[in-house]
């Protein structure tokens, strides 16, 4: 029988509840949280839209992310630009290179939650239309 998704990403906080609610605060993510108006929220369950997840280990010695960390979180955004507007307005440091951005894959940008992971935020392409 196949997977049909993620269900679920646990990792450890030394506050989880102060990170949980930064979540919420800044990138609508956690429980009780929905991707669109009209979802029905639910307050152990994020709401989110169906679409493509990459799963990819990376090499042990791989500087795509930080050497100290296990793992980086990776958000499909849309309207990238807004949302960093509205985290730098809240003080959030962003990284953002023009060689993260591809045409085809999309655009990129890079913060880092209060206790150092490292969230890739990542807006797809938009669909050409002939």
């Amino acid at each position: 029988m196949p997977v049909l998704g993620m269900g679920g990403l646990f990792f450890r906080s030394r506050d989880p509840e102060a990170l949980a609610a930064w979540y919420r605060t800044h990138l609508n993510v956690g429980g009780g949280c929905v991707a669109e108006p009209g979802m029905e929220p639910n307050e152990w369950v994020w709401q989110t839209l169906g679409g493509p997840v990459v799963f990819a280990p990376f090499k042990a010695d791989s500087d795509y992310f930080a050497a100290d960390k296990a793992f980086m979180l990776n958000f499909r955004v849309s309207n990238l630009d807004a949302l960093l507007a509205d985290l730098r307005a809240a003080n959030v440091a962003i990284i953002t290179k023009p060689e993260w951005d591809d045409p085809v894959v999309g655009r990129f940008a890079r913060i880092h939650d209060p206790e150092g992971n490292a969230i890739e935020l990542w807006e797809q392409p938009v669909p050409k239309t002939d």
